[in-house]
This record gives structure tokens, sequence and C-alpha cells, in this order.
């Protein structure tokens, strides 16, 4: 299988429980129900969908800002059994290309110290560490803040 295999659609209320089984098997601090249902409706809330299946997903939302919105990415995760597939880089791509018809000029995430997959991911797709937040995580590991320019992001674009 492939990302070609992939559908990225907006998530829906039936999708809750596949999105909260994937973050249970990529996190040791999984999200629970309550918060991917409080943001339904996001335009950036993703899923990827394979033979009628959800294998990822990315939560994302916009913040007013004086005229200069901010994104947020607060969660992006691909089931293990779909890694490896560019699934992850499409839900992302999708999500910052949805943030920024909306007028989001700037987003930002933060990922963990270690996760050098993700930082990777996140390198590749123009982000630039800003700050380490220190003990961010429950288990004490520090988180890097990146940001991203969207205008940049999509200039540098190709695909």
């Amino acid at each position: 299988m492939s990302v070609a295999d992939v559908t990225i659609r907006q998530a829906e209320r039936a999708d809750l429980l596949a999105v909260v089984r994937i973050e249970r098997a990529c996190f040791a601090d999984p999200w629970p129900h309550d918060a991917f249902e409080r943001l339904l409706g996001e335009p950036a809330f993703l899923v990827a969908e394979r033979a009628g299946a959800v294998v990822g997903f990315v939560v994302a939302d916009r913040t007013p800002n004086h005229g200069r919105d901010i994104g947020h990415v607060k969660d992006l995760a691909v089931h293990p059994d779909a890694r490896g597939e560019g699934t992850g880089r499409a839900l992302l791509r999708s999500a910052l290309a949805r943030l920024r018809a909306t007028g989001v000029a700037v987003a930002r995430l933060e990922v963990r110290e270690g996760n050098d997959p993700a930082r990777s991911l996140y390198a590749d797709e123009g982000f630039d560490p800003i700050r380490r937040v220190g003990g961010y995580y429950p288990d004490g590991e520090d988180a890097l803040v990146l940001v991203v320019d969207l205008a940049e992001w999509a200039g540098g674009d190709t695909e």
C-alpha cells in the first residue's frame, strides 16, 4: 500500500473511535475521547482513510491574533501498521493548506525533543525551532516549539 491508496477528508463523529484507538496505539499519554469530540468541526481535523478504515489523523486549529492568525497543529498520528508510506506527511500538508485557506499566516506545534522521525518530517516541511519547553510532557521530556510561515511553505511546495 502507498499514500496513493489513502483519502484525506474532514473528520466526522463516526471517526472518533478509530481516532482514539490510533491515539492510544501511538502515545503513552493519549488524549481522551472528549478532547477530540470538542475539536470536531475544526477545518483541519482530518483523517486519512484507506480501504474504508481510518489509518491516521491530524488535529489543527486557528487562533485569531491581531490580523496575523496562528495555526496550531495539536496532534498528528498514523497507526503503527500504516507508517512509512507518506500518510503523516500527506495529513500535515493537507492541514497546513486548510489552515492557510482560512487565513492563517503562521503555524506552530510542539514535538518531543527525542522524536526524531517527527522532527525530520517537520524540518522537511519548513518548520523551524523557536524554543525548548522543559518538562512539557507528563514523563518530563522537553518539547521543541516549531513554527512555519505558511506563505513561504506554500511557495516552496512543489507538489
